[in-house]
């Protein structure tokens, strides 16, 4: 059974919104940050990566600028740029890039319901970004960046939010890339439990993006827990998510580049990995075959198409996180050719998310700086669920959802009554 709760949410006015709203923090470099925030007072990568205000070579996880994302958030509210909500809401958030559309509900998650595991994970966390989230939480007393969760949509939920979406919206904007956001508010005491009835009939929640987030989130509240005697109130023990129906997802691949060859030239090493793939030229990337990928090695593409015995493709069945494409490219290529045991932490080893095409990948290898790139076939979502359902991990950076939520259109106050 899924727990959601509404919120006293604190938004941008309708106004102010499109100029509010930005990317990720940890999805853009500072340089990046300092000129998507340039000349916009308003830009909340103030408040989620505020050292774009301070001195040059400032520590990212210093308490500086922990202390200034906080006075920058305080500052948003006193202005009025952000204002509180009279009471509990939940917002509904839709998002239309090109041909795609995810419309999903904004509300708190149980920290309980993560905890134990009803809300189901597919990654590891780093401790350092974990950490940085949790410092962001204490001090800032808030939750800015939601985490994108989904559930299995049955028939039940096939026009969950048609109410809601009919109405007029909040706000509406397209953003520099072009991706085109809407938000309503549903405030109805009757509809919003409902929608808290609703949700009490799924057996899981699944985590798409932000699992440094939710983890995060569950060490704030564990902490909190234990330093007092009092319980908690209703709003500290949920974190900030947007629910979307599984079917509306979108996952790009997350491509890889090597820097070196370990030791092979480059027509041994595409010997080697004829052993256990089909090549062949093309002159069209990014169209890759299930399990399999795109190479670029020299100033030319091949497609490789794994050779898979009756044995192997068994063993992917009972093991869902054997059949992803990274998984094959990590247990053929990259770990016994290429020498690369820990993704995590090598330095001759980056990715690379499929927003970026694949002439990215090539330019980055013809530039000199790496010898071989990679473009996936991208991890399905249904593989992701099968992978969560399994308790099993995925190997590093194997998805890349598109479009990104946005920051600033809704926080959580730890604060507020």
């Amino acid at each position: 059974m899924a727990t959601i709760m509404p919120f006293r949410a604190v938004r941008p006015k309708p106004e102010h919104a499109a100029q509010v709203a930005a990317p990720p923090y940890d999805v853009v470099s500072l340089d990046e940050a300092r000129n998507i925030a340039g000349g916009n007072p308003y830009c909340f990568l103030r408040i989620g990566r505020a050292e774009l205000e301070l001195t040059d070579g400032v520590d990212p996880y210093s308490t500086e600028v922990y202390e200034k994302g906080a006075a920058n958030l305080r500052k948003f509210l006193e202005d009025g740029s952000l204002v509180r909500e009279d009471g509990p809401i939940f917002g509904v958030y839709r998002q239309r890039w090109g041909d795609h559309e995810q419309t999903g509900l904004v509300a708190l998650a149980s920290i309980d319901d993560y905890d134990r595991g009803i809300i189901k994970k597919h990654e590891l966390t780093k401790p350092v970004k974990e950490m940085d989230r949790v410092r962001v939480i204490e001090t800032h007393e808030s939750q800015s960046g939601p985490v994108l969760l989904f559930f299995r949509r049955t028939t039940q939920f096939k026009d969950w939010l048609a109410d809601v979406t009919a109405m007029e919206p909040d706000c509406r904007f397209t953003a520099n890339d072009g991706v085109e956001h809407t938000v309503w508010s549903l405030r109805d005491d009757a509809a919003i439990e409902t929608m808290v009835e609703k949700f009490k009939n799924l057996d899981a929640l699944y985590i798409a993006d932000g699992h440094h987030r939710s983890a995060a989130a569950s060490r704030v509240r564990a902490s909190r827990a234990s330093g007092t005697a009092q319980p908690s109130r209703q709003h500290e023990e949920g974190f900030l998510s947007v629910i979307f129906p599984h079917d509306e997802l979108q996952i790009l691949p997350y491509n890889r580049v090597v820097r070196d060859l370990n030791g092979y030239t480059p027509q041994q090493f595409l010997e080697s990995v004829r052993v256990g793939y089909e090549l062949q030229p093309t002159t069209e990337p990014g169209q890759t075959p299930e399990a399999g990928f795109d190479l670029y090695l020299e100033g030319h593409w091949h497609r490789a198409h794994p050779k898979l015995t009756p044995e192997q493709r068994a063993g992917m069945e009972q093991h869902p996180v054997n059949a992803l494409a990274v998984s094959v490219l990590t247990e053929r290529i990259l770990t016994p050719l290429l020498g690369i045991t820990d993704q995590r932490s090598d330095s001759r080893i980056d990715f690379v998310g499929g927003i970026h095409p694949p002439t990215a990948l090539a330019a980055k290898v013809d530039a000199g700086e790496w010898a071989v790139a990679f473009w996936l076939y991208p991890t399905t979502v249904d593989e992701l669920m099968a992978v969560a359902d399994a308790q099993d991990i995925m190997p590093p950076k194997s998805t890349w959802f598109e479009p990104k939520l946005r920051d600033g259109l809704f926080v959580h106050m730890l604060g507020d009554e």
